[in-house]
């Protein structure tokens, strides 16, 4: 892959209502190189094994989706996992897997000492696949140093799970209501970076957790690149008004200001 190439990468926003509805965010840790220290949806990078075919076995919903789409939410679905200690999976008789996630097997994953598809294999589960809801997908634009091609995803959450930061990548985890977690943005309480935030609002246009899915599943998706348009009075950085997200120029300088 070329430096200017986008890498694959996966986030879900993880939906409850107890009882107001809100998103479960992560903070990244401040000596990460990407988003150090803002609040993030849990989410990374696609690996090799994501698109593994052993997952057949392991994975409900594998006939629904394309290779890639079958990756995209296996890597999605192991972020969450590394990074808050949610598992989206099944027993076999269709119960919803509740257990605690053992954080030395998550750190083992994230390291790659320990395949994701073997933790599923020993715990006699299996990832749900539809469960995931594409929300949007946003790629990094070309003048970025790190670019990425990322899907977002919307789920409800699992709720005998309880979610915590795995210490390394993110260290802490919290439920925030999105209009919440953008009045922390806005006030600069919290640092969110702009796609981020951008699907915060997007997020926050909906009452409860059914009826983001249903407006996710509902909306045209069209991928988001980022244009940088020279204005007057500096540069700004624009989305297309088809996008969902209505008319957005924001200004370079205040993106900076506020950590991207």
């Amino acid at each position: 892959m070329s430096k200017s190439e986008p890498a694959p990468a996966a986030t879900i926003l993880l939906l409850r209502e107890d009882p107001k509805f809100e998103v479960l965010m992560v903070k990244r840790h401040h000596q990460i190189d990407f988003a150090s220290g803002a609040l993030v949806f849990p989410g990374g990078k696609l690996r090799e094994d994501d698109a593994d075919e052993r997952w057949r076995e392991h994975v409900l919903g594998w006939d629904e989706f394309d290779p890639l789409q079958r990756a995209l939410r296996i890597g999605a679905i192991r972020e969450v996992f590394e990074e808050a200690g949610v598992l989206l999976a099944e027993h076999h008789d269709a119960g919803a897997f509740d257990g605690a996630c053992d954080p030395a097997v998550r750190a083992g994953v994230d390291r790659g000492e320990i395949a994701f598809a073997d933790v599923v294999r020993d715990l006699n589960v299996r990832l749900t696949l539809p469960a995931l809801t594409t929300f949007a997908r946003w790629i990094t634009p070309a003048m970025m140093p790190k670019r990425f091609d990322t899907w977002f995803f919307a789920a409800q959450a699992p709720l005998a799970q309880v979610a915590a930061s795995d210490g390394r990548e993110t260290v802490d985890a919290e439920w925030l209501q999105p209009a919440r977690a953008v009045e922390l943005a806005v006030s600069r309480e919290r640092t969110i970076i702009f796609p981020t935030l951008m699907n915060l609002r997007l997020l926050a246009q909906s009452a409860n957790a059914e009826a983001c899915i249903a407006a996710a599943q509902s909306r045209p998706l069209r991928p988001v690149l980022p244009q940088v348009e020279q204005r007057e009075d500096g540069a700004y950085l624009v989305i297309g008004a088809d996008c969902g997200y209505g008319v957005v120029a924001t200004p370079l300088a205040e993106l900076m200001s506020r950590g991207g």
